[in-house]
């Protein structure tokens, strides 16, 4: 018969101690996203003839052209530079964000494989 009142083999120490793993984790995932939401990154391409910097909330905040790259007759190849810069710099970010979190959860994913 299962005794009454509780988990076997003191597991209500252990589940405090877990909730507060679980709350200080909780308050640095939310540090770790309060410092990804400033970050900026900037990436290029074409060997730096086209730059875009984007925020930590994926927003583009900046994009430079080099003069030599804006061609009226070839639009497309702007195009897809603005697209390459655009497209590395979220792969950076994405990189970033993962590093931090890995940081956090000791790359366990979720909540410390609580999860």
């Amino acid at each position: 018969m299962a005794k009454r009142g509780g988990f076997p083999g003191g597991m209500p120490g252990n589940m405090n101690n877990l909730m507060k793993q679980a709350q200080k984790m909780q308050r640095q995932m939310e540090e770790a996203q309060k410092e990804l939401e400033e970050k900026e990154i900037t990436a290029t391409a074409g060997g730096g003839a086209v730059e875009v910097t984007i925020s930590g909330k994926k927003e583009i905040t900046k994009v430079k052209l080099s003069e030599e790259v804006v061609d009226p007759d070839d639009i497309e190849m702007l195009e897809d530079l603005i697209m390459a810069a655009t497209n590395e710099a979220l792969r950076q970010l994405e990189e970033f964000s993962s590093e931090s979190m890995a940081k956090i959860t000791g790359g366990m994913g979720g909540l410390g494989g609580m999860f």
